[in-house]
């Protein structure tokens, strides 16, 4: 039983971005590892970008800086 977490930035994914990741990951996991459709698990958690830091910064002061330029 495939269990498959992916976790994105909440800066606007849509419920189709959403159903794509759904069901690509299912099928990589169908096609890589033979698992099947019905017994794979995918869930999709959305972290706030104060939540989410890269490089020693959250995404939110990076995001910022992009945009000053």
């Amino acid at each position: 039983m495939p269990y498959v977490n992916i976790k994105v930035t909440d800066e606007g994914i849509s419920a189709e971005q959403k159903r794509w990741l759904i069901e690509g990951a299912t099928a990589l996991l169908e096609r890589v590892l033979n698992k099947p459709r019905h017994t794979t698990f995918v869930v999709i958690d959305e972290v706030a970008t104060d939540n989410w830091g890269v490089g020693g910064e959250s995404v939110t002061t990076l995001r910022a800086k992009e945009r000053r330029g």
